[in-house]
């Protein structure tokens, strides 16, 4: 992917990030043949000391806490960059989608702290997907993505570019990108002016006026305001100033943004307001900024920023943002949801504190089906929706299909690394994936936890052998399993402790000779702002055949 700091000629993160595993473990004793992974002991449902998520599907932890209150986070796992729009008594939201295909999975709920999916607007990404704004125009949906520059990218004119994507509804259908021939700049944000032009703001302080049809820009891009700066001595990864989200409300035009960079140290990122009577400025700090910001590494959620402000069922403001788990910065950046309240003089404060305890949910509002289940036993695809490509040029979703109760998926590179691998999004701080795995042709397959192209750890089998993964490289003590062009692999991940297992049956497994502490496959490892998550892959020549992906949180 497209390095989002080194794109931005952000400030370099140093060495400071956990290290890697090792790979020079020796060999673990293990059961015997006929013994099973063992299940930990408690709820399946996810807790920390006093305080328990609800369990959702499969046992996954659920924001909603059934009791009129709810704990963070509203979105568990990697959905970061949230950008929310309400319509009517209805909330969309989505989220960068980075190098996914297909990308931007849209999220509907009517009360903000259930989500339910709808499926993916962007078929065929052109490129590494960064921060997104959603709008709505005259009846007419829009979002506003953009596009970095990727290896596998097609022909693009700058390292960043605005795109836009349009449709009748939020379930769509969407129409192919459309360039609005606006290059380096990221984090579109679409506003309505006094005047009743349409802009979109941008990062550094940047705008633009859009056609009235929106999909076309009206005038040059000029500078239009500057964000707050905090202190020099306030540690953060950079000033960075991000993610601009803008309403209107009363008099008042607000501007939401982000400043101090969304990795590095957990205090960094923050959510930072101004204010306008005109969408022209003059621009006004609010005086207590920031409003949100992690002050310690010891609190639950670190460098939480990039907000959407929006109005809750029955009337109470909240702010959408996202932030990593203290402890589980694996799962990537997660979505949270704070509730505000409105100042006397027109300014708004966060009230949910560091969102460690349980918070009043909206007042009113219904809730839909949360979730979805993270097993699949692929009667259907869900690609986009579960499962997406990694960095997969723009026609790949091809080597993609569903036959017989089993997914297919064509053999591409050598290895995981360039092999494009099928990734889905987890949430849970512990969990089991199992899957079968049937090699056809001259295939390599197999089950991994993979972060990117550079970071990854898991088995594949090419028929004569079985293939360790750590470090993002073959591991160098590799399994004697028996050759076999099919086999049952099965990753638990538990306390950042993962743990292989594999089986000819199903029933007698065998616990594989090496774990390893992924807690290092992070975002400031290798500068990457994605997530350690489940992946397929199938690499060499061939096919290879998927059965019955199971998923099980572990609490």
């Amino acid at each position: 992917m497209t390095d989002r700091r080194n794109a931005m000629k952000f400030l370099g993160l140093g060495t400071c990030a956990a290290a890697l595993p090792g790979a020079g473990s020796a060999v673990a004793a293990r059961p015997s043949a006929g013994a099973s992974p063992v299940t930990p002991p408690g709820s399946t449902c996810a807790a920390t000391g006093d305080l328990h998520w609800a369990c959702g599907i499969e046992g996954q932890r659920k924001a909603d806490l059934g009791n009129g209150t709810y704990l963070n986070p509203i979105l568990p796992g990697d959905y970061p960059d949230p950008s929310v729009l309400k319509d009517g008594d209805d909330y969309y939201m989505t989220h960068s989608s980075f190098d996914g295909a297909p990308g931007l999975l849209i999220w509907h709920s009517r009360d903000l702290v259930n989500w339910r999916p709808l499926g993916p607007a962007l078929a065929r990404p052109l490129g590494t997907g960064f921060a997104v704004d959603i709008a709505k125009v005259d009846g007419r949906y829009f979002i506003y993505i953009p596009f970095m520059k990727a290896p596998w990218s097609p022909p693009l004119k700058s390292f960043a570019n605005i795109f836009v994507i349009h449709a009748p509804s939020m379930e769509g259908p969407w129409s192919e990108p459309i360039d609005l021939g606006i290059g380096g700049l990221i984090d579109p944000g679409h506003v309505v002016g006094e005047d009743g032009h349409r802009y979109l703001f941008f990062n550094e302080g940047k705008r633009v006026r859009l056609t009235a049809d929106g999909l076309a820009t009206a005038g040059p891009v000029e500078t239009a305001y500057e964000a707050w700066r905090y202190p020099d001595d306030w540690i953060t990864e950079a000033w960075s100033p991000e993610g601009p989200k803008l309403f209107r409300r009363g008099e008042w035009f607000y501007l939401v943004n982000a400043v101090g960079g969304t990795g590095g140290p957990a205090t960094g990122h923050m959510v930072v307001a101004a204010r306008s009577r005109s969408i022209n400025g003059p621009w006004q700090h609010c005086p207590h900024n920031p409003i949100v910001r992690s002050k310690s590494s010891s609190e639950r959620w670190w460098s939480r920023g990039h907000a959407t402000c929006v109005e809750g069922p029955g009337g109470q403001w909240y702010l959408v943002y996202h932030g990593f788990e203290n402890g589980y910065v694996t799962l990537g950046r997660q979505t949270l949801l704070e509730p505000i309240r409105w100042t006397d003089d027109g300014w708004f404060e966060a009230t949910g504190g560091d969102l460690s305890r349980p918070l009043a949910k909206p007042r009113a509002g219904t809730a839909v089906p949360h979730g979805m289940p993270h097993s699949d036993d692929f009667a259907t695809l869900r690609l986009g929706t579960l499962w997406s490509l990694y960095a997969s040029t723009p026609d790949e979703a091809r080597r993609v299909h569903v036959a017989d109760g089993a997914l297919v998926l064509e053999a591409k590179g050598t290895s995981p690394a360039d092999s494009s691998p099928l990734t889905q999004q987890v949430g849970d701080r512990a969990y089991e994936v199992t899957v079968d795995v049937d090699l056809e042709d001259g295939a390599t397959g197999g089950l991994l936890l993979f972060f990117d192209d550079r970071l990854y750890l898991g088995m594949g089998i090419d028929g004569t052998r079985m293939i360790s993964y750590r470090g993002g490289k073959t591991a160098y003590w590799q399994e004697p399993a028996p050759p076999a062009r099919r086999m049952i692999l099965r990753i638990t991940c538990i306390d950042q402790i993962a743990t292989f297992y594999y089986s000819l049956d199903g029933k007698a497994w065998t616990r594989h000779g090496v774990r390893s502490e992924v807690s290092g496959y992070n975002a400031n490892t290798v500068d990457d702002l994605l997530s350690l998550r489940p992946a397929l892959f199938a690499a060499g020549k061939g096919r290879v055949k998927f059965r019955q992906f199971r998923y099980r949180a572990l609490g």
